[in-house]
């Protein structure tokens, strides 16, 4: 076997063992959602079912949750987007040897914990409420103590980071001799950044954006302390695991997992059907000739697989409209229960298979008995009976 042989086989077996550790427990834990099990197991299996999408989206926390987790995401995108598009502009525009300096405070909340961040953003803006002499039930007290303002706060201290480290990525190929030819020509500077620079940083603001919503959807440990009266997915899904979880929890991850599947795959093949669109614009490619598939699944994998996900995802629906595993629970009780009595059975064989051997060789006369405990004749224990009450009248008899 040649050298390269074994190169492939090796990147082979190591792209196995990497996705398989990557991705594994998202394939497991989507299987249990599918599993009647009362907790979040694959094996043994029990029965198929849809119980538990049902137990999801009856559960009020879950949905209370998911709402404040979106509102509290889009702020966060609206606040930290801004902040962070600012701050990669002023870092192209600063001195340079402030440069170094300024980068380094714009991303030091990133190596703060979140711990940190929650804690005083919360105590921070509690003691400006209170300087300012915030009157309880006021607008005011609504944004000094309200969990989603602290929140979104909180949590675009440092996120805000993240988005400017994706626009001066971006900057970095930016001739910023367009926007002196457009001042040169007549334009203020807000028109050259409206009509020149915002449409060249529109791809890394959308990146920026989902960034950013992804990060504080997710977030824990600075939530946790300024969310204060409402809960986000994350303090909810902390909260149940702690009291005890179902597989519903299953469910909720196997959906945000199918979501996540299903707009990568639209992105992508959005981007392939543009690319094709771009080429034949260009006389790079031809036209592609009428058949059985639509031109846009036409060389367009990721598209032929969305729509082949789609149609699963719709069966599914469908199925669970009709499905019931009441019968397939009632078998596997069954089976259960004779699991039991089988195993019931075969101990007591045991023990009296045991028990007989015990009488058929009778007991051991050869065996010394242990031998007796002597008490002193003083009495049990250390002491005698030196403690005894009836000594007292003993002596006063002698």
């Amino acid at each position: 076997m040649s050298s390269t042989a074994l190169i492939r086989i090796a990147l082979g077996a190591y792209f196995v063992i990497f996705f398989s550790y990557l991705l594994g427990p998202l394939v497991v834990m989507s299987l249990t959602a599918f599993n009647s099990s009362a907790f979040p197991s694959v094996s043994p299996w029990a029965c198929f079912t849809y119980e538990w999408f049902e137990v999801l989206f009856n559960d009020k926390s879950i949905r209370q949750g998911i709402y404040y987790s979106v509102i509290i995401g889009l702020g966060t995108v609206v606040l930290s987007v801004s902040m962070g598009l600012a701050a990669s502009i002023v870092l192209t525009q600063i001195w340079p040897r402030l440069r170094s300096t300024y980068y380094t405070m714009i991303i030091a909340p990133i190596l703060i914990p979140g711990v940190v961040l929650g804690i005083s953003t919360l105590v921070f803006w509690d003691r400006v409420g209170d300087f300012l002499g915030v009157s309880e039930g006021s607008l005011l007290d609504l944004l000094f103590h309200n969990g989603i303002f602290l929140t979104i706060l909180g949590q675009s201290s440092f996120i805000a980071s993240y988005a400017m480290l994706v626009f001066v990525a971006r900057l970095q190929r930016f001739d910023p001799g367009l926007t002196e030819a457009a001042l040169d020509l007549g334009a203020t500077h807000t028109q050259a950044f409206r009509k020149i620079m915002l449409p060249f940083m529109r791809p890394a603001i959308a990146s920026a954006a989902v960034l950013a919503f992804l990060a504080s959807f997710e977030n824990y440990n600075t939530t946790t302390f300024t969310i204060v009266d409402y809960k986000t997915l994350t303090t909810v899904l902390a909260q149940k695991v702690r009291l005890g979880i179902n597989p519903s929890i299953s469910s909720l991850a196997f959906i945000i997992i199918a979501l996540t599947i299903f707009v990568a795959l639209a992105f992508e093949a959005n981007r392939r059907n543009q690319a094709r669109k771009n080429a034949v614009k260009e006389g790079k490619a031809s036209t592609p000739k009428k058949g059985f598939l639509p031109p846009f699944l036409r060389g367009n994998p990721a598209a032929i697989v969305f729509v082949a996900l789609a149609f699963v995802a719709i069966g599914m629906v469908g199925t669970a409209q009709q499905y019931s595993p009441e019968s397939c629970k009632i078998q596997y009780q069954e089976a259960k229960q004779i699991e039991i009595q089988r195993r019931i059975q075969e101990l007591q064989q045991k023990r009296k298979i045991r028990d007989q051997s015990g009488a058929r060789n009778g007991p051991d006369i050869f065996v010394t008995p242990p031998p007796k405990k002597v008490q002193p004749e003083g009495g049990s224990g250390a002491f005698g009976n030196v403690f005894d009450p009836g000594n007292l009248n003993s002596d006063k008899n002698n």
